[in-house]
């Protein structure tokens, strides 16, 4: 394996959905599937690294520990100032920021999904090599002091 490929999500409301992942991650819908009922979209790398597919009122994810799912993460461009327009974003659509964290090789900022799926949003941080220096891994999460200019 080389790449993760795509990600596939069921969700309650297509429409809210496709909101959500078009305007604050920041991918683009390819096209519409299974009658309308399912949606791919793509941040450019390949045909989608996200389908989304509707399913109507459903239980939600579930919380605290557990097995399965915990976060998806998407690279939303290079340097604070990409981490800092997103989060601007987020909070101008109404959306609630979970936590911001630095983890020495990347920043993030976690929030959620209108169905409730965490999602990262994290750039890398150019000062790190992480393929020659792994000291990061064992680097606590330390919080992410993102100032508005």
């Amino acid at each position: 394996m080389t790449e993760l490929g795509h990600v596939v999500f069921y969700v309650r409301d297509l429409q809210r959905s496709l909101q959500f992942y078009r305007d604050i991650v920041g991918l683009e819908v390819q096209g519409r599937i299974f009658g309308d009922r399912a949606a791919l979209l793509s941040g450019g790398r390949t045909h989608h690294e996200l389908l989304l597919i509707q399913v109507g009122e459903a239980p939600g994810p579930l919380e605290g520990r557990r097995i399965g799912l915990y976060h998806v993460g998407w690279k939303i461009g290079e340097g604070l100032d990409a981490l800092k327009r997103v989060r601007a974003r987020i909070a101008e659509l109404g959306y609630g920021i979970d936590g911001v964290s630095d983890h020495t090789v990347s920043q993030s900022l976690y929030l959620r999904d209108p169905d409730g799926n965490e999602v990262e949003l994290f750039v890398d941080n150019p000062a790190v090599d992480w393929r020659s220096d792994k000291s990061w891994m064992t680097a606590p999460v330390k919080p992410l002091d993102l100032p508005d200019d």
